[in-house]
């Protein structure tokens, strides 16, 4: 019989598909990979009696899953990763971050230091991420250079900066690059009102305009402190997830991050919205800005997900690191061990975040026709010997350093831990460099 051809097989000891459609895992599995999508998923024997492919991944000790999804950072701050650190977020923010970004964002800064934290998210095995900055057109130049999937928004603010010089020039300047990119196969473009205390709602409704336009996501900071509540409070005399409710501003395309202080009725306000939520529990804790409720925000049906924030507040983009921390938190949060179990922890870094942001018929799931977005973790490590339950392993035990092999839309973006798009050294030097501008910077 001849077989059918294909461009590259990958085997494993575990695929994990969290497809609808079939068994969440196939062990001694292998996917069949043809023009960056998913021809098929079978037994290994199967696959190797029904097709040929030019490249052939042996997965041996390996699980395959889908790639992990960080639905909030602010990539480019990566060159700012430990420069203030143990401060409240105000401070942080005003005193030491926005003088930063006011002297040294350029598109050049922001290319290369996009480039490091492209560089660190395939190593630590996300495939897609959701990003808030600024020049976002030079950080999809980098993105596409390294085979990466992003949704990338375009700032708003209500104040000038070296950015813009008021509202309508954001505004210009977030359109003219969702123009530019909104037919794009590897970024999604977006835009981004930065929080309700630095946008107005005549603002929100603008940007939300734009985007219901050119039917593209929305991404804000939304009841991230207490402060902010507070803020709201005073400036409109309603809590900022009901201040945006009365004005008519919650849409299902949107994703909020952070929401660390939402009443109860607002809870309910997101479900009934459709409002995503981007849990970014290492940067919430570390600014002491609190814990989200998002056990009570999942069983009202809120789709939870999850991000990291940017490197300069977290300090690190590792979504499998900031998973395991949340599982087991939330647990001692409720005083139930069983809430957040293991499959469900991980289906928020990975298929609900591919939903989260629209891109849900892409790929997030191992199937048929989908995108080829997946991982390979390697299992034979002291940490994951001996294994009797997969999902418990990947959740509790694995370590990103434990991610081996990244594909995004049918190419191998790493092999053997190794990253084939990306020049390292190069990489390290450039940040090592930036280091010395930003003191120079500072220190005069």
């Amino acid at each position: 019989m001849e077989k059918n051809r294909a461009d590259l097989i990958v085997k494993a000891r575990f695929v994990i598909t969290f497809s609808d459609d079939e068994k969440d895992v196939v062990e001694d599995g292998a996917v069949i990979i043809k023009d960056g999508r998913i021809l098929d998923i079978l037994k290994i024997n199967e696959a190797e009696r029904l097709y040929d492919a030019a490249t052939t991944i042996e997965g041996e000790n390996h699980v395959v899953l889908p790639g992990f999804v960080n639905t909030h950072t602010h990539a480019a701050m990566v060159y700012f990763r430990g420069m203030a650190d143990d401060l409240p977020l105000k401070v942080w923010l005003e005193e030491h971050i926005w003088p930063a970004e006011s002297k040294m964002l350029s598109p050049e800064f922001i290319r290369d230091a996009t480039e490091l934290a492209c560089l660190e998210m395939i190593k630590a095995g996300v495939v897609l991420f959701n990003d808030m900055y600024f020049y976002e057109e030079a950080s999809a130049e980098v993105i596409k250079k390294a085979g990466m999937r992003a949704v990338l928004g375009a700032g708003v603010l209500d104040f000038p900066t070296s950015i813009a010089q008021n509202t309508d020039e954001y505004l210009q300047k977030a359109e003219t690059f969702i123009k530019q990119f909104r037919d794009d196969p590897l970024v999604v473009p977006a835009i981004s009102p930065h929080a309700p205390y630095t946008c107005s709602p005549e603002t929100y409704k603008r940007a939300i305009s734009i985007a219901e336009k050119y039917s593209v996501p929305v991404h804000t900071h939304l009841s991230e402190t207490q402060w902010e509540v507070e803020e709201i409070k005073k400036l409109y005399g309603a809590t900022p997830i009901e201040h945006l409710e009365r004005h008519g501003l919650l849409r299902d395309f949107m994703l909020a991050a952070h929401v660390v202080w939402p009443t109860e009725q607002e809870m309910d306000i997101l479900a009934r919205r459709g409002v995503s939520v981007s849990h970014c529990l290492e940067s919430n804790l570390k600014l002491a800005s609190g814990i989200a409720p998002v056990v009570r925000m999942m069983k009202r049906g809120v789709r939870v997900t999850i991000g990291t924030d940017g490197a300069a507040s977290n300090n690190d983009l590792d979504v499998l690191g900031e998973l395991s921390v949340v599982s087991k938190i939330h647990k001692a949060m409720e005083g139930d061990p069983t809430v957040l179990d293991a499959k469900t922890s991980l289906k928020m870094a990975t298929t609900l975040g591919y939903e989260a942001l629209g891109l849900a018929n892409v790929a997030g799931r191992l199937k048929k026709g989908m995108a080829a977005d997946l991982i390979m973790i390697d299992l034979r490590k002291p940490h994951l010997m001996p294994l009797y339950d997969v999902f418990s392993h990947l959740v509790y035990s694995a370590k990103s350093s434990d991610v081996s092999t990244v594909i995004i839309n049918g190419r191998v973006i790493m092999k053997d831990y190794k990253v084939l798009t990306i020049d390292e050294e190069e990489v390290y030097t450039r940040a090592s460099n930036w280091k010395k501008r930003i003191q120079e910077a500072f220190n005069g």
